[in-house]
């Protein structure tokens, strides 16, 4: 497996882990009729894709019970993170210049990322 891929959800698969984290725990057999119900999967079907995403490090499935290792904010940020480092070589600056590439802040919006920045921003020793 890429590198990249641990971290991408096809539609299908981001509509299951939906599911789950909506849920969590739950119990595989349950898992098995919420997908039946909202994905109109057979139980095959159910088991294979939470075999994959298990595999992929981002939900587990022990005795039965499913749960998350990753949170969906956790799976998100990690998303974020590797989307940068492929597609801007990890340079945050540059994406920042791509996703605004014409679009103006408003003074609230600039003076929030502007307070985040700063929060993870090292100070500077002084000589």
């Amino acid at each position: 497996m890429k590198k990249a891929e641990k971290y991408y959800l096809a539609e299908v698969e981001t509509k299951f882990a939906d599911i789950i984290w909506k849920h969590e725990p739950i119990f595989s057999p349950q898992l098995v009729k919420l997908c039946e119900q909202e994905l109109n999967w057979k139980k095959s079907t159910t088991y294979t894709v939470l075999k994959k995403l298990c595999d992929r490090g981002i939900f587990q499935n022990k005795n039965t019970i499913v749960t998350s290792l990753l949170s969906k904010e956790e799976f998100l940020a990690a998303q974020s993170r590797q989307y940068v480092e492929d597609s801007f070589s990890g340079s945050l600056p540059l994406f920042l210049t791509a996703f605004f590439d014409g679009r103006k802040l408003s003074a609230g919006e600039a003076e929030e990322l502007k307070a985040y920045i700063d929060s993870y921003t090292e100070p500077e020793h002084k000589k």
